[in-house]
């Protein structure tokens, strides 16, 4: 049973997270998430009335990986998911790990004023949401 403490999205997030261009190679988006050591990586916007995309690591497994095609011939938009279900940084973790398991996800951008700022995803809703919730 909860306390009723309410902690935050932005309390949980990772603010460090890569942002690259859909015509960027899946290779150069391996070799980017390798160099950060990052696993999600957000495709930006093309113009102002474009949306996020988003890579996973499952995603290029999948669309990559499994179907036996080379990486530095498939770009990032081909395996991108997009438009992202994305999150407010004010959102209480429990809403967003709803959010979560309702759409079948596991991590979201969050947004605020139009532009990413972090990245959510279970780990850091369980690790340091939930545990900070029942302190």
């Amino acid at each position: 049973m909860s306390n009723g403490k309410i902690i935050r999205v932005r309390d949980v997030m990772l603010s460090r997270f890569l942002e690259i261009d859909g015509l960027n190679t899946v290779k150069e988006a391996i070799d980017s998430m390798k160099a950060s050591d990052i696993t999600t990586i957000i495709v930006k916007k093309r113009h102002e009335n474009d949306e996020y995309g988003i890579v996973l690591l499952a995603d290029i497994a999948k669309k990559v990986l499994a179907k036996d095609k080379a990486p530095e011939r498939v770009n990032v938009y081909e395996v991108m998911t997009k438009p992202v279900i994305s999150v407010s940084p004010e959102m209480d973790v429990r809403y967003c790990a709803r959010l979560f398991d309702g759409f079948g996800i596991a991590s979201a951008p969050v947004i605020e004023n139009g532009l990413v700022i972090g990245i959510v995803g279970y780990d850091g809703l369980v690790l340091k949401g939930l545990m900070e919730i029942h302190t």
